[in-house]
């Protein structure tokens, strides 16, 4: 395989959102819907290094939190609709805006992990002062 230049954050952000490869942008990330496949079937990157642990849930959960609650409590002033109404009209929005975007996000914390050459913390060696 070549040497490749390393792209831009916006393109690896844009790799990212596409959940393609971030090293090459033309495999695919996945094998399932959030089941990562264990290397890129057009340049080889192995992906052993992805490690994105619960970054995308929570950006999503707090995005999706304030756009459900805001609507939510801006319903309840105006109409005061029933419980069931509520229910009925609040737990399609939550799936909508929870399950539909994790896929993306989960591939653009990763693209941006690659990018960046992130990596587990180490301590470093230093002598005393």
């Amino acid at each position: 395989m070549q040497d490749q230049a390393l792209p831009t954050v916006t393109k690896s952000a844009m790799r990212g959102l596409a959940c393609k490869c971030p090293r090459c942008g033309r495999g695919k990330l996945y094998a399932g819907f959030l089941n990562l496949r264990p290397n890129c079937e057009a340049c080889g990157l192995d992906y052993a290094f992805i490690d994105s642990g619960d970054g995308p849930a929570v950006f999503i959960i707090m995005i999706a939190g304030a756009i459900v609650v805001g609507c939510a409590l801006i319903v309840e002033i105006k109409y005061q609709p029933p419980f069931w109404l509520h229910a009925a009209l609040w737990l399609p929005l939550i799936l909508a805006t929870t399950l539909l975007p994790l896929r993306s996000m989960k591939s653009l914390l990763i693209a941006l992990q690659y990018h960046h050459k992130a990596a587990e913390g180490r301590l470093i060696d230093r002598e005393p002062k």
